[in-house]
């Protein structure tokens, strides 16, 4: 059996602060100008929506997260907190509108379609530089029933999000039925430990898994999301509690 190759994740440094407008491609072409066949580039949602002026005043933020909203998933006992999810099929707090790491007095929101924002992305690229890479545009985000947030892919572009295991057998001999890691998500919380959150490096690239880079037609991040129909926990308990207390009373009137 082949040896695994070694995966290194590699922090972009030199880029400069984004603002609407900017050439990312331009700008993290340079910054990167030791790209190789394989490597995926994974990139900060945050900058992606300054590029594309996804950026509107601090005081609209809550009419900002409403539009950004489709369907209240659980709201803490407070009030305090709304995981939601958004017109994107994300499940996160505010909708993923952020006031971290943007200029004073606004917030971001995230990009209107981040595969095809990561798809301009490999596509530039590519050109670019002569170089077969894939994108990954990430962005973080909280875990059910675990405390702190993990760097998640939203966007993805170039590169397979799925590893499937799926009829193959592990060490032992049996087969695998299940087993789908999301390698995305598993590349983008890998980037975040050198990127992190306070050093000014939106941008990693992670090398050694170029088996994943492929052509630009692959599927994107959006079906990472798992449909509503197959989620076995599409609201909170409170929501829940609600909604059945009022299908319940409805019978009774119906009665």
């Amino acid at each position: 059996m082949p040896q695994p190759a070694a995966l290194t994740v590699l922090p972009v440094l030199g880029i400069p602060e984004i603002r609407p407008g900017d050439d990312l491609v331009a700008v993290i072409a340079v910054a990167a100008a030791d790209l190789q066949d394989g490597d995926i580039l994974v990139v900060t949602s945050k900058i992606v929506s300054k590029a594309e002026g996804r950026i509107v005043p601090a005081d609209d933020r809550t009419a900002a997260i409403e539009a950004e909203t489709v369907r209240v998933v659980a709201v803490s006992a407070d009030d305090r907190v709304r995981i939601v999810e958004s017109r994107l099929g994300i499940i996160a707090a505010a909708a993923g509108v952020d006031a971290s790491n943007t200029p004073e007095g606004t917030v971001l929101l995230l990009p209107e379609d981040p595969d095809a924002s990561a798809r301009a992305l490999v596509a530039g690229l590519r050109a670019a530089t002569g170089v077969r890479v894939g994108v990954i545009v990430s962005d973080t985000l909280g875990r059910a029933w675990r405390e702190g947030q993990t760097d998640s892919a939203i966007g993805a572009a170039g590169v397979r999000v799925f590893d499937d295991h799926r009829g193959r057998v592990d060490s032992a001999g049996r087969s695998l039925v299940v087993t789908l890691p999301c390698v995305a998500d598993e590349l983008a919380a890998a980037a975040d430990l050198v990127k992190r959150k306070t050093t000014g490096i939106p941008v990693a690239i992670v090398r050694g898994r170029g088996d994943l880079v492929g052509d630009l037609d692959l599927p994107g991040a959006r079906s990472i999301v798992r449909e509503r129909e197959r989620d076995l926990f599409h609201t909170g308990s409170r929501e829940s509690w609600a909604e059945g207390y009022a299908a319940g009373a409805a019978s009774v009137t119906d009665v």
